[in-house]
């Protein structure tokens, strides 16, 4: 079965540009006007941020956004009723990011198959471990072609990039620091270094850098290292301060891109 993220890294393996968005922020019915603004602006990929109360890997900004969208009423059975136009929005890449515990409470094989039927390619839980990935949820993520991309830091060995390389599909999502999302901090100067230990490793996945990506200086830094970067905490601050997401995203995107 074909997939998104393959067929966009078929086409184009560098300076791939991700970006990450809570479902259901700053109101509660945004998420595809955000989506369909971004498909616009020809951007790579999208990543759907699940809210979820307790998002350990992510930084106040994102923490603050995931809030607001539960306030909201959001839940991943409204998310997906949102969702079941997206195809009809954009042919991108999209994946999901969110909690183990949220997928366990909608049910794993439930969640694998809504995934698959309003036209999700790709999922990051950050809290999977690689080894519960394989003896639960591997069946249904190859059953419904759902690509689940697995994290690393410059600091996981050798061994374990090699073994997640070899579990992971679609790309490896780089974490820039040992630090959460949008810590604000420049990329550290001892990462090129590291990332070029890794290239050496030879994964057969491409490598997309988070964390950190706030604007074009950074995104523009990431790319010299990888295949693209993920920008999540400052795009949220964006939207969140937005009166015309048409204006607002088109002059965001393109000041990343050009």
């Amino acid at each position: 079965m074909q997939n998104r993220i393959d067929n966009l890294f078929k086409q184009k393996n560098k300076n791939i540009l991700s970006i990450f968005l809570t479902a259901g922020y700053p109101k509660h019915d945004d998420t595809l006007a955000i989506i369909k603004q971004l498909d616009a602006c020809k951007v790579d990929l999208i990543e759907i941020g699940i809210p979820y109360s307790d998002p350990l890997a992510d930084g106040p900004i994102i923490q603050q956004s995931s809030q607001v969208a539960l306030e909201n009423g959001v839940t991943l059975k409204n998310i997906f009723e949102q969702l079941k136009n997206l195809r009809s929005v954009t042919q991108m890449p999209v994946l999901l990011m969110g909690y183990i515990n949220t997928v366990l409470q909608f049910g794993i094989e439930t969640f694998y198959q809504k995934c698959n039927e309003v036209g999700i390619d790709g999922l990051i839980l950050p809290d999977l471990p690689l080894e519960e990935y394989n003896s639960v949820h591997k069946v249904y993520a190859q059953k419904y072609n759902i690509h689940v991309v697995f994290l690393i830091s410059p600091n996981t060995s050798a061994q374990r990039i090699k073994v997640i390389d070899e579990q992971s599909k679609g790309f490896i999502y780089l974490v820039s620091s040992n630090s959460t999302t949008g810590s604000g901090k420049e990329l550290p100067t001892t990462l090129v270094q590291k990332v070029e230990d890794i290239k050496n490793l030879h994964l057969k996945n491409p490598l997309l850098m988070g964390f950190g990506i706030k604007g074009k200086p950074e995104f523009d830094a990431a790319c010299k290292l990888v295949n693209g970067a993920i920008i999540g905490s400052s795009f949220i601050t964006l939207v969140g301060h937005s009166t015309n997401f048409e204006k607002d995203i088109s002059q965001f995107i393109s000041t990343i891109k050009n």
